[in-house]
């Protein structure tokens, strides 16, 4: 018996059955960490990217550094920094709050780089009409230019989505038992790694194709007519 289950290990579909109940309690912990890590890219990434586009370059510089310094260090390093650093200076958070922060500054850096380019994308004569209406610059943001960026950004940002939950497995090194590592545990004591780790690619690989769909219905659904293309 462990983590209080009876498993049979000698018939693989009995042992794949018995271990399964623990792997999904992992496969939620994935998911919980996914979809935090991915708030967070959303919310830091769209303001990485309305600071890179700003007009001052002491605004737009500084922004653009911290995004290309974010992209050009491991997520591994920069876990590790969170996890063990920070709490020299008195700020301790749960394992799973860490790692689900480190997903989401990690990938805040290429999301902003998708809210610009999607930003950008937005005619300027839609911005200069918004300006002949009166709309403050604000208003023209969140009421012209927003609604007609997400459209186009929707299938960019759900490939990051499947990339952040592809690798949750990373904060197992800071004692999250998210899937991986409870097949990995599974496996040490019971020296049987192929029906764990198997049964895992095939969670995974249910988890991004539900993913993948979610996203493609709601590329499908979201109105796109009446976009200008430049």
């Amino acid at each position: 018996m462990l983590f209080g289950f009876e498993w049979d290990l000698t018939n693989p579909l009995n042992f794949a059955i018995s271990i399964l109940p623990i792997l999904l309690v992992g496969m939620w912990v994935t998911i919980q960490a996914t979809v935090l890590g991915f708030f967070v890219a959303l919310v830091l990434g769209l303001v990485l990217a309305v600071l890179k586009s700003a007009r001052s370059r002491f605004i737009a510089w500084p922004a653009r550094l911290v995004a290309e310094f974010i992209r050009d260090t491991p997520l591994l390093v920069q876990l590790f920094f969170l996890y063990y650093v920070l709490p020299e200076y008195g700020i301790v958070l749960p394992a799973f709050m860490t790692g689900a922060l480190a997903l989401g500054i990690q990938y805040s850096a290429y999301t902003s780089e998708v809210y610009r380019a999607g930003i950008e994308a937005v005619g300027r004569d839609q911005r200069e009409a918004a300006r002949a209406l009166n709309l403050s610059a604000a208003n023209t943001f969140t009421h012209i230019v927003v609604p007609q960026a997400v459209p186009r950004i929707v299938p960019a940002m759900g490939n990051y989505l499947v990339s952040i939950m592809k690798d949750v497995p990373v904060l197992s090194v800071v004692t999250v038992l998210e899937m991986l590592n409870v097949a990995k545990i599974i496996g040490d004591r019971t020296f049987d790694y192929l029906v764990p780790l198997s049964l895992v690619g095939c969670l995974y690989l249910i988890m991004t194709l539900v993913a993948s769909a979610g996203v493609r219905v709601l590329d499908t659904y979201l109105p796109k007519q009446g976009l200008p293309l430049k």
